[in-house]
């Protein structure tokens, strides 16, 4: 087993910036994977898995350490009852594939998931969500190798802490286990209403009356790519920030002083604000910034863009400019959504 040495980590990550990692290796199955990782820890290397580098950002200074890319695959329904249809998932399948051809075989639950970039593995640690879905909602287990314990586990969605964009994968056990798979429970049941609001304007303006799969994956595709730029042509690492929770309060404040305020309820009389229209009003709507190289996206300003950024520093001293607008006209702090590594 040969680790590649100083290799840069701008081409593992969307947004196409940072310094370097000191040994990188990519792995196809389960037991090079143990097999780097134990090597590894042999040698006293720190260890980050990352699948397609879509929701993180490298550091400037790199990685001192072992950078393993995951690239496991493996698509394979295991057992049917009456829950559903159960599948399991190499980490490394890209993640748009696996919900292609889960619609093709007719299946229901994470057509909304659809076009959000990355591999299968990563879907858990931030528990992805989109146009009322989210991954929590149909995942079963989740296959690791804990590093603290050298030993294969399996993790139901039960133990996985799951709440919005987080999990223990990113909280109380982030660097701990190193996912290899998950299993899904899908449905053949149609999808059933209410939908999204914009998922539902879509059905109603084409005339959709029949809610299968195929027919909300093809709205959630077509509305996604509207919207938000493609990463293999346009560097970005997607939504930036989080939609901040808030409390009924500052919900009836915002509204009485700027009028009408896009939310969403949440658990427990909370509310999630739109991050987007936050800074489109704090003025970084359709916004390039020729000091960092930074932009935000025409159609959507949650997005950040690399035009012309030589740095995670410039990324960063961008993040703080919008941050900072958006706290002195809301009173509201925006927390940045990729993870930024180490």
């Amino acid at each position: 087993m040969e680790f590649q040495p100083n290799v840069p980590l701008s081409r593992y990550s969307t947004m196409r910036l940072g310094g370097n990692a000191d040994y990188l290796i990519e792995v196809h199955d389960q037991a090079t994977l143990i097999q780097a990782a134990e090597n590894a820890k042999k040698n006293h290397l720190p260890i980050i898995i990352v699948g397609n580098g879509s929701n993180i950002v490298w550091r400037d200074e790199g990685f001192s350490g072992l950078v393993i890319v995951n690239r496991i695959p493996g698509f394979e329904v295991i057992s049917q009852d009456d829950f559903g249809t159960y599948v399991s998932i190499g980490a490394g399948e890209p993640w748009d594939s696996v919900i292609e051809r889960s619609v093709e075989m007719g299946l229901s639950g994470i057509e909304c998931l659809s076009l959000i970039p990355g591999t299968a593995g990563a879907t858990p640690v931030q528990n992805i969500s989109a146009y009322g879905q989210e991954i929590s909602q149909t995942l079963v287990t989740v296959t690791a190798y804990d590093l603290f314990g050298s030993q294969t586990v399996n993790i139901p969605a039960a133990d996985c802490n799951f709440a919005y964009r987080s999990s223990i994968f990113n909280s109380s056990s982030k660097g701990r286990y190193l996912i290899t798979g998950i299993t899904l429970v899908l449905t053949r049941n149609k999808p059933l209403p209410p939908f999204y609001p914009s998922v539902a304007n879509y059905l109603e303006q084409h005339g959709i009356s029949d809610f299968t799969p195929a027919a909300l994956r093809q709205a959630v595709v077509d509305i996604r790519r509207s919207k938000l730029p493609n990463p293999e042509s346009t560097p970005n690492c997607g939504s930036f920030f989080h939609n901040p929770i808030v409390d009924e309060s500052l919900v009836a404040t915002l509204e009485e002083k700027f009028g009408s305020v896009p939310y969403w309820p949440e658990n427990n009389s909370m509310f999630k604000l739109s991050a987007a229209w936050l800074i489109d009003k704090s003025g970084f709507g359709n916004y390039y910034d020729q000091q960092t190289g930074i932009a935000t996206w025409p159609y959507q300003p949650l997005v950040f863009v690399n035009r012309s950024a030589k740095s995670t520093g410039d990324l960063l001293r961008f993040a703080d400019k919008v941050k900072s607008a958006v706290s002195q006209r809301f009173g509201i702090e925006l927390n940045i959504e990729p993870e930024i590594l180490p």
